[in-house]
């Protein structure tokens, strides 16, 4: 892929982050990550070996820049995630020789990042004064996270096998 195209797929991705990111309400953003984690996987296999790690970057100064009292800790989650994705994805080798995505590898490695990701970002939230400490709340966040991990993870590998990894050849 072009490097230009790499730049426009990270750009769109990004731009879908931080959409999703500052309509959805603390701290039910925290919960619905779903299609953050979907694009950081897709972004991920289509981008190579750090294209997570560059949705992530164009999605985390779009969101830093909606708040700019958060803009350090928004950026730097963004970018845990993203490079928890890459890294996660290089480790358990989501991507196979033959072009087609383990699906329950890619849905280890989202729900771990994710999970990853999401505890110290919630924890954050807490200890900054943004959402009071409420047990439920947090079970509920926890569950949500862990499912929306998987989800991702199931439709990254369902994307690629049946659409893009044909389509790409």
């Amino acid at each position: 892929m072009l490097q230009a195209k790499k730049v426009a797929t990270a750009t769109i991705f990004g731009v879908v982050i931080f959409v999703t990111k500052t309509v959805v309400p603390t701290p039910m953003n925290k919960m619905f990550i779903v299609v953050q984690a979907l694009l950081l996987g897709l972004g991920s296999l289509l981008l190579n070996k750090k294209g997570a790690t560059y949705v992530a970057v164009v999605g985390g100064v779009l969101t830093a820049l909606s708040n700019i009292a958060l803009a350090p800790f928004t950026f730097s989650f963004a970018l845990l995630y993203g490079l928890l994705v890459d890294g996660l994805f290089f480790i358990f080798t989501v991507n196979t020789v033959n072009g087609k995505v383990k699906t329950t590898r890619s849905i280890t490695a989202m729900t771990l990042s994710t999970v990853l990701v999401g505890l110290p970002s919630y924890y954050t939230s807490v200890w900054l004064g943004l959402i009071p400490r409420n047990l439920p709340l947090e079970i509920i966040i926890l569950s949500v996270g862990i499912v929306s991990g998987v989800i991702a993870g199931y439709f990254v590998s369902v994307i690629w096998n049946k659409q893009l990894a044909n389509y790409l050849k």
